[in-house]
């Protein structure tokens, strides 16, 4: 491109070029959208979506921007594509995603990619005013489209390789117009330099003063199935592709696309060519969400529920859980791990905060370890956060306008704590609890041999200061004796229920318990300032809200206080959900729909409300209505401190080995939480609450059993083991705990790729290595006297 630049005599012409926006000041708007490429792209291709979706309206010859228009993606698509739900129908996915693609062009080593949609198209005149403006807000008064600010889709234009060149072409959907087309690109910045400015622009092509415009028939581009006619063709050149999605694009880049784009409001293709990879079958593919993706993905998802949160302070919050299995695919924990990582974690988003499908910022998986304390399922755990319906000015102080990351500030704190305690009371609590359940044990052989060891453990003064950073150590006076630990009872068998037997959908939807009945409607007490479920007996599948193939819905409408504690009363008339009572609705869980309730600042003691559920069958709505009083506040006796044995205060230890057995965890207990346990495994320390609360011990890991080998008895066997456990249980805890206490930041490189690791990892890392051998093979003496 810069040598036809040169050889034309345009590049340095400055009558050919004018600055971007209209003001070279505008370089900074630019340079500061998104941090990354991959969400770079999606503002095309979200730009490209919003084009297809104006071109609709504009063919049914209406405004645009009037109330005409649908006011939100959802009635667009409802509208315009009533089949839309069906595009999992490979031919009908692939037909409409022809409409929007991202064709791969150049060397390998120098991607070049051209964005198309069969959009609207802009005439060259209006370029100033559409693709070559900035900050105007053209699309602030569209309600069907994802675009305001105008100009998220600049971001990508600073990820063009070195000169930033990328080049714009349109043509109006209805043909009258030429093919308007232009380039934009850096200013040079050595001749902004060399001008005395302290910083560079952006700036476009233009002849004779206007952007130039060409007639012309169908472009053969590249385009899978088709030629380009009209609508737009975005090319940016040498885009910077990140590490890991710099191969075929219909592969790699795919993946990114996909997670920031969890549900895009249309499906596109990606397009690579034989010529850059003559060896790949799959040179294109269809980019429809993540969130396609996981459900069809059973073999790696373990289950998936869904919860919506109505609030005065917030509006609505949908919030979509997906569990990935231990070990799925016939592999093991650490393959099924590596696996889920590239496929759905490749940018190290945990928590997907989304606003009509595309992802608009994130947590990593420190919110599940430090928010939730679920530290087994970091690796296994990815939560959807449908942020569309939150109040405008609530979205306003969540997301950056780049739209790829989140404010911080007091609103952005109170949505993440209201999801921490929404997910907190969901079964994912229960989810976390099995797994935990599988590496618990007696562990009164392995307690008492602790307990052993660290009573002739020398701790000097610092030393226990730095383990009190770490760990829990009690005071306790010199050589006092343990408290025999009683004996509890067994718990109680849990009782068999009858067998669930799922339909797809509803015919029995029914309220279950409550406190009373009134006017032949079930009552349920809530008290002021507290909290209530009430659940719904049902017959319909586990995953009847969250299908893609059509899904159902559970509608819940509020009555005004029909009558207070000064008596009287009123008719009912609807209200929001949210106004008087905050609802968290949970998806069926084997036959229940729950439904939580928290009485709002605008309740009063003595209030009656009345709560209509209705659950959406093709046979229609099944009803119900019930009565919720607000009562006086729970006043809840001081909860008693059980009296048992103070804790040691350095972790648990656990033995394991390949089979388990009496005092020993199976690997295949540890495997089912989602640890990695192997020949090749030593240790795994298990972190709770930030604090290492086991250290599992591999006695069948090969650098015990490579050690007795040369062992000439039982006894030197045993000793062996013995050591073994102490030197690894030990070196364990003072390492961790010295990192952790010299606050280090760790981390790996991993390729091209630099990632953060957890100290946990790092410890059962560093003992893989030949750590472990080094420690049982050699004792101080021995050492000192190897070093002569």
């Amino acid at each position: 491109m810069q040598a036809i630049l040169d050889g034309e005599g345009l590049a340095d012409d400055a009558s050919k070029w004018i600055p971007y926006g209209d003001n070279e000041s505008f370089y900074g708007v630019v340079e500061n959208q998104q941090a990354h490429p991959v969400p770079a792209l999606v503002e095309k291709i979200t730009n490209g979506i919003d084009a297809i979706l104006e071109k609709k309206v504009l063919e049914e010859g209406i405004d645009i921007k009037s109330k005409a228009a649908p006011c939100s993606v959802k009635e667009a698509l409802d509208r315009y594509f009533p089949n839309h739900l069906n595009w999992d129908v490979g031919e009908a996915r692939r037909s409409q995603a022809r409409d929007l693609q991202i064709v791969a062009s150049g060397p390998v080593g120098d991607t070049s990619l051209l964005v198309y949609d069969n959009g609207v198209g802009q005439a060259a005149k209006d370029f100033g005013g559409t693709f070559l403006s900035l900050l105007r807000g053209n699309k602030n008064e569209v309600h069907f489209v994802q675009g305001k600010y105008n100009m998220g889709g600049a971001g990508a234009i600073a990820f063009c390789g070195d000169r930033r060149f990328q080049l714009v072409a349109s043509k109006r959907y209805d043909g009258l117009e030429p093919l308007g087309f232009t380039l934009l690109r850096r200013h040079p910045p050595e001749r902004a330099a060399a001008a005395g400015r302290k910083n560079t622009w952006y700036e476009y092509l233009i002849f004779d003063g206007e952007v130039p415009a060409i007639d012309v028939g169908d472009l053969d581009v590249g385009l899978d199935g088709r030629t380009f006619q009209t609508g737009s063709l975005l090319k940016l050149y040498s885009y910077r592709l990140p590490s890991g999605a710099r191969s075929v694009i219909s592969r790699d880049l795919n993946v990114s696309l996909n997670e920031f784009l969890f549900e895009p409001a249309l499906p596109f293709l990606t397009v690579d060519t034989e010529e850059r990879y003559p060896r790949n079958r799959a040179l294109t593919t269809i980019v429809h969400g993540l969130k396609r993706r996981l459900d069809a993905d059973a073999q790696t998802v373990e289950t998936r529920f869904s919860m919506v949160s109505t609030t005065p302070d917030f509006g609505e919050l949908g919030v979509t859980v997906y569990v990935f299995k231990a070990r799925s695919r016939g592999e093991g924990v650490k393959e099924t791990r590596a696996y889920i990582q590239r496929e759905y974690f490749k940018n190290d988003m945990s928590v997907l905060f989304s606003l009509n499908g595309q992802v608009h910022g994130s947590y990593t998986s420190e919110f599940i370890t430090r928010a939730l304390k679920m530290p087994l399922l970091k690796d296994y755990l990815l939560i959807h956060v449908d942020c569309s319906k939150l109040h405008p000015w609530v979205r306003n102080e969540m997301f950056m306008a780049s739209r790829d990351r989140l404010k911080a500030g007091d609103k952005a704190d109170a949505i993440r704590k209201h999801l921490r305690d929404m997910l907190a009371a969901s079964e994912l609590a229960e989810i976390s609890k099995r797994r935990k359940s599988s590496l618990s044990m007696d562990g009164q052989d392995t307690s008492q041999m602790l307990r052993q060891l660290s009573r002739n453990l020398a701790i000097n003064a610092t030393l226990s200061s730095m383990l009190r950073q770490t760990f829990d150590l009690p005071d306790r006076p010199a050589g006092a004796a343990d408290k025999p630990r009683e004996e509890k009872g067994s718990p109680r068998a849990p009782r068999d229920a009858p067998p669930f037997n799922p339909q797809r959908y509803p015919s029995v939807f029914r309220v279950r318990g409550g406190d009373n009945q009134e006017g032949g409607l079930r009552l349920f007490k809530l008290p002021l300032g507290g909290s209530r479920t009430i659940s719904f007996a049902t017959d319909v599948e586990n995953d009847y809200f969250d299908r893609t193939d059509d899904p159902g819905d559970l509608k819940l409408a509020i009555m005004v206080p029909q009558a207070t504690s000064t008596g009287g009363g009123q008719a009912a008339t609807p209200s929001a959900v949210g106004d008087l009572l905050s609802v968290t609705r949970s998806s069926p869980t084997e036959g229940a729909i729950k439904v939580g309730l928290h009485a709002s600042a605008e309740a009063a003691v003595g209030d009656m409300i009345e709560l209509r559920a209705a659950l959406s069958s093709p046979t229609g709505d099944l009803a119900e209505t019930v009565l919720v009083r607000i009562t006086d506040p729970e006043r809840k006796p001081p909860a008693k401190v059980p009296e048992d044995e103070p804790p040691l205060g350095i972790p648990e230890l656990v033995l394991c080995s390949r089979e388990g057995g009496e005092g020993h965890k199976s690997w295949e207990d540890l495997q089912e939480a989602g640890l990695d346990m192997s020949h090749g495994v030593v240790v795994q320390p298990y972190v709770e609450d930030d604090k290492l609360a086991r250290i599992y011990v591999n006695v069948d890991s090969s650098v015990l059993k490579d050690f007795n080998r040369s062992a000439k008895s039982a006894e030197a066997v045993e000793l062996a083991e013995k050591r073994f456990v102490s030197t690894v249980y030990f070196h364990t805890l003072f390492l961790f705990a010295a990192t952790k206490a010299r606050k280090y930041a760790l981390q790996q490189e991993k390729g091209e790729a630099v990632e953060d690791v957890e100290v946990a990892d790092y410890v059962a890392d560093l003992f893989s290595s030949s750590y472990a051998q080094f420690l049982l093979s050699f004792d101080t003496a021995d050492l000192i006297d190897a070093l002569g």
